[in-house]
């Protein structure tokens, strides 16, 4: 059951982080973000499933690279990434594609060019909500994103409702 898999994920990602509640709370908004755009889009299932396990983890390399680098800067956490997911996801027992595409999601979602699944491309733009609002982004930058990088229909609305009333 998916529905399952996400939750127990989810609480051992809240384990995982330690109490880092800014850490916790950037992944449940991310999830949400990332789940709404998702259904919004109509996705299947199976592909719903795999956006929201890839959203629960797509930072978890973030602790390792502020202890390694003293940063956690996305390029960082997209080499570190695989290291820390393979041992953290075993337990779940995936399907081989599904764990190799969270992989690939996760070691890329700092990465806008190339974008080559809806799958990536939601995850892009829930973080893009998250991380921009955190940020207090200027409007024009969220403009310029919008036009270069955002192409879902809901994710296009979700950020116009958000940021450019």
């Amino acid at each position: 059951n998916t529905n399952m898999l996400v939750t127990r994920m989810q609480k051992k990602m809240i384990d995982f982080y330690e109490g880092s509640i800014r850490d916790i709370e950037h992944f449940l908004k991310v999830l949400s973000y990332a789940s709404l755009i998702g259904r919004m889009e109509g996705v299947d299932e199976k592909t719903q499933g795999l956006i929201e396990m890839a959203a629960i983890v797509h930072d978890i390399s973030i602790p390792y690279c502020r202890k390694k680098y003293g940063s956690a800067n996305g390029k960082y956490q997209e080499k570190e990434s695989e290291a820390i997911l393979r041992p953290f996801l075993a337990e779940f027992e995936l399907e081989q594609d599904v764990l190799e595409r969270i992989i690939y999601l996760i070691s890329h979602h700092h990465t806008t060019d190339n974008i080559d699944g809806i799958d990536y491309q939601i995850l892009i733009e829930a973080d893009f909500l998250v991380n921009a609002a955190h940020d207090n982004m200027p409007k024009e930058n969220i403009r310029i994103f919008l036009d270069k990088v955002v192409k879902t229909a809901s994710g296009k609305a979700l950020i116009e409702s958000v940021f450019l009333r």
